[in-house]
């Protein structure tokens, strides 16, 4: 299968869906349009079951730049400053934003060049992330007046308080081994291996037990926003749920017999 948009292309590999912005002339910024695009395909993914996991990258020098300023600027023209414009774009963001985390495949960034504002809000989103080396991350709105509220939220979730308030307020960059060792990427490769190890990944994830990596991602989100006691109540409602799946069963048999599992889903 393969669709292409003007500013988003899909192609689906090995039950690997990858999705890659095409805007390089504004690095692949979130304008209105690569936001819509974007949530086509998002909301295509929710019931697509022969996607197992989900590989976002960007065309050109960046993986993306965050929101279109241009784009921004002109929405500031509109009689009320741009307040209605500004409402909605940032509503659409979120919402597109927390469609990839309400997905049941992983989504995994490959990113290269620079993930900035918005930007980097994405890849704090995505359930995993790549990076070549040499790719640099900010949240860098304060430096044109912007306080990169919306991008926090991701951000916050993603690394150490400190260290996230101090890119929010200085707008400098971290380099990709400092967004490791913080745990916004998992993995930093050399550039010419970004793409077999993403690959790699997405790979490996859609070997799995879709059913399984679907109930588990839900609750791997979930959970984190309750207490300690909550958490263990509700992922021992969730283990029962998957154990009674017919698969599981079949996988726990394989092990104990030595033999690959034959899986319906």
């Amino acid at each position: 299968m393969e669709s292409k948009m003007a500013i988003l292309e899909r192609r689906d590999v090995n039950s690997v869906a990858y999705l890659h912005m095409n805007a390089p002339e504004r690095l692949n910024a979130l304008s209105d349009e690569m936001l819509a695009a974007l949530q086509i395909e998002f909301d295509a993914l929710k019931t697509d079951t022969s996607a197992r996991a989900v590989v976002l990258s960007g065309e050109g020098k960046a993986f993306c730049a965050g929101h279109d300023l241009k784009q921004m600027t002109a929405g500031r023209q509109a009689e009320d400053g741009g307040k209605a414009y500004f409402k909605d774009l940032f509503d659409r963001c979120a919402r597109m934003m927390l469609t990839v985390q309400s997905l049941p495949q992983p989504v995994i960034a490959q990113v290269h060049g620079i993930a900035t504002a918005a930007g980097c809000q994405l890849v704090a989103t995505c359930d995993m992330a790549v990076a070549a080396e040499g790719t640099r991350f900010g949240v860098n709105g304060v430096n044109i007046g912007l306080f990169c509220s919306t991008p926090m939220v991701a951000l916050s979730r993603n690394i150490q308080r400190k260290k996230a308030f101090e890119m929010l307020t200085t707008g400098s960059f971290i380099p990709a081994d400092e967004a490791e060792a913080l745990g916004l990427i998992n993995h930093v490769v050399p550039q010419d291996q970004l793409a077999a190890k993403s690959t790699e990944l997405a790979e490996t994830v859609a070997r799995k037990l879709g059913a399984a990596v679907k109930i588990g991602k839900q609750a791997f989100y979930q959970q984190a926003t309750m207490t300690t006691a909550e958490a263990y109540a509700y992922t021992g409602d969730v283990m029962v749920e998957n154990m009674l799946y017919r698969d599981t069963e079949e996988g726990i048999s394989a092990f104990l017999e030595k033999r690959d599992p034959d899986w319906t889903q």
